[in-house]
This record gives structure tokens, C-alpha cells and sequence, in this order.
């Protein structure tokens, strides 16, 4: 009797094995990333059947239904919770798309977005905002929606954090991740007391803007900002889809990436663009978010191996399914109030990150 060549083949490369993980893998990341956000679009303080929230989904369609649905129901999916539901999807993509190539520049699993400074810059933003009063000021005299100030500093913040590391890691003349990753530590310490001094300032209700922004949430999305958005960030993930082969070269070493022809200065410096483009716009909406960024990948390369071209598709497949499912839950435990989706996100994330990095020291001892 003849074994299954999976069984009878001992010897199979690696490359073989995850290629055929990666078949049932990616698929089934696809099932959860749907059934995530058709549970986000039903769940909440108002819950909405299944049957009634096919009908309004497939309605539009044309087609001919068995199921009717509430006026009511319709105006909260397509108004409310179908833009949130999207925007949480490409922000949990993008966030963790853009961990996995943090990841691969400085070459550390435990490396993330954040390392660039840009959510400590978008918070320090965001905080001084909030801290001096300008958006009370600019609705009061029509210049600006007062909601839009807040975003829009918080994204300066973050682009000019950036901006500092990129000049901090090329004060030797050349962009190496060394050199950006102390940066990044430098800047993030600035700005997190930057963001430490404006909440000893800040009265009471300013007090409360600035710890709930910091959380993170997911509730200021509507269709107008998914429109300001959407571009940025689909944007960010296919770019850097599109960097899968230099990235893996990046692993093997920037010198040795740099004899395989990989420009890597050039391509560190398109990396750091897109990370703060995607992480910046991310934040600049929904506040500071983390675990995303950092859990998804490590997740995604035990179970598909560093070979980027299956590893960023899980990324973004689980990133977004991840944040949406954390954004329904902090919308159901506690309805009709809302948690913020960044303690969630750090109670679901942190506890599983431990166990993962117990299981990789004890491989570790035993090679």
C-alpha cells in the first residue's frame, strides 16, 4: 500500500511544506477576515439578525429575497457600522502588513511600526491638539470641524517623527537599520514625554480626550474618513506586497542583500515611507492601536515560514480580520457603552505574545 507522498517523502523541503500549508492557510484566513466582518456588521448595542443583515447587504443586488429587514437596521449597517467595519479592516491590514516589514528591516520579531516613532509622534500631535484647545477654537469660528483638527495633527506629528529618525539614522551618511532603530528610541522617549507633559497640563476634559485617543477606537470612522483614508492605506499594503522578494533578501543581511542586487539603502528608505504613510494614517484616525502589528506576523511565520510572499497576504488577511473582531467585541461586552479597541487589542494580544515567546526559547534551548 502506497503512503500519501506528504508521508512517504521524509525528506521534503521546507519550501514544499509551507507552500502546502499556505494553500489551506490563506483560504481559511479569507473564511475569518468574511465571517469577521459579518459578525462586526451585526453586533453591537442594537444586534441585527443574520437574515435581516443578508437582505440588506444582497438588497442593493436586485435579487429576490426571503428575508425583509427594518428601516432602522439598514440606516445603522450602511451608515454606521458598514464604513467602521471597513476602515477597521484596512487599518488592522495595514498595521500588521507594516509590522511584517519592520520586521524584516531590522531583522527582530519583536520589531513593529511603532519603532519609527510615528504613533508616539501621532500621539504627541494628537495630545497638543487637544491640550491647547485649537479644535473648540476652529469650529467656534467655521475655519475647521473641530474632529478634524485632531487627526490631521495627530498625522503631522507622526510624519515629522519620521522625518527626525530618517535624519538621526543618516547623520553617518547612510540609512542603516542600526541606526534607525536607535533613532526610533530616541524619538519615541522624546515624544512620549512630549505627550507626558501636555496630560500634566491639560484640564479635566482634555484630560479625558487625550487618554481615550490614546487607547484607540475605531468610532470616528464614517465614509468621509474612510474617503481621506482608504487610498493611503490600500496603497500602503499593495506597495509593500509588491516588496516581497527584497524583503527576504533583507533577512539574509544588508550586505548580503546588497551582492543579490537588492538596492538596500534605497529600499530601507521606500520602507520607512510606507510605514509611516500607512501607520500614520492609521493612527491619525483611530488612535494608538497595539499588539497588531507585532502579534499577527510572529503568528503568520510560525505557521507559513519568513518567505514574505505568503507572509504578508496572512498579514493582511489576519490583521484586518483580527481588528474587527476585537472592534465588535469592544462594542458587545459593555453595550451600550464602547470599550477602547487598544485594550482589547493589548489584553488578547500580550498574553498570547508571552506564550509565543516561551515556546521559541524553549526551541531555542534545545537546537
Amino acid at each position: 500500500m502506497s503512503l500519501p507522498a506528504a508521508v512517504s517523502s521524509p525528506t521534503r523541503r521546507p519550501d514544499a511544506v509551507r507552500a502546502d500549508r499556505a494553500r489551506v492557510v490563506l483560504p481559511l484566513l479569507g473564511v475569518a477576515a468574511v465571517a469577521s466582518v459579518f459578525t462586526a456588521l451585526g453586533a453591537g448595542a442594537a444586534e441585527i439578525p443574520a437574515s435581516a443583515l443578508a437582505s440588506i447587504l444582497l438588497e442593493p443586488l436586485g435579487l429576490d429575497l426571503p428575508w425583509t429587514h427594518e428601516a432602522a437596521h439598514a440606516e445603522i449597517v450602511l451608515h454606521l457600522r458598514l464604513p467602521r467595519v471597513i476602515f477597521g479592516f484596512l487599518t488592522g491590514a495595514t498595521l500588521a502588513v507594516t509590522g511584517a516589514a519592520m520586521q524584516a528591516l531590522f531583522r527582530n520579531p519583536l520589531a513593529d511600526p511603532a519603532l519609527l516613532g510615528v504613533s508616539s509622534g501621532a500621539g504627541l500631535g494628537a495630545a497638543l491638539a487637544l491640550v491647547t484647545g485649537l479644535p473648540a477654537l476652529l469650529a467656534a469660528g467655521g475655519l475647521l470641524p473641530g474632529l478634524a483638527l485632531v487627526p490631521l495633527c495627530a498625522f503631522l506629528g507622526g510624519w515629522l517623527a519620521v522625518q527626525l529618525v530618517l535624519r538621526l539614522g543618516r547623520a553617518t551618511g547612510s540609512t542603516r537599520s542600526a541606526h534607525l532603530l536607535l533613532a526610533g528610541l530616541a524619538v519615541n522617549a522624546l515624544a512620549g514625554a512630549g505627550t507626558g507633559l501636555c496630560v500634566a497640563l491639560a484640564d479635566d476634559h482634555a484630560l479625558r480626550d487625550i487618554t481615550f485617543w490614546l487607547m484607540g477606537s475605531l468610532a470616528g470612522a464614517s465614509w468621509q474618513a474612510l474617503g481621506v483614508a482608504a487610498l493611503p492605506l490600500a496603497a500602503t499594503v499593495v506597495l509593500l506586497l509588491r516588496c516581497a522578494r527584497p524583503l527576504d533578501a533583507l533577512l539574509l543581511g544588508e550586505r548580503d542583500a546588497a551582492l543579490l542586487g537588492v538596492p538596500v539603502a534605497r529600499l530601507s528608505s521606500r520602507l520607512v515611507a510606507l510605514v509611516a504613510l500607512g501607520t500614520g494614517t492609521a493612527v491619525a484616525l483611530s488612535g494608538v492601536i497595539g499588539f497588531v502589528g507585532l502579534l499577527v506576523p510572529h503568528l503568520a511565520r510560525l505557521l507559513l515560514g519568513p518567505g514574505h510572499r505568503r507572509l504578508l497576504p496572512a498579514c493582511a488577511l489576519g490583521g484586518g480580520a483580527l481588528l474587527v473582531g476585537a472592534d465588535a467585541l469592544a462594542r458587545s461586552v459593555v453595550a451600550p457603552a464602547e470599550l477602547p479597541i487598544g485594550i482589547l487589542t493589548t489584553l488578547l494580544g500580550a498574553p498570547l505574545f508571552v506564550v509565543l515567546l516561551r515556546r521559541s526559547a524553549r526551541r531555542a534551548e534545545t537546537e
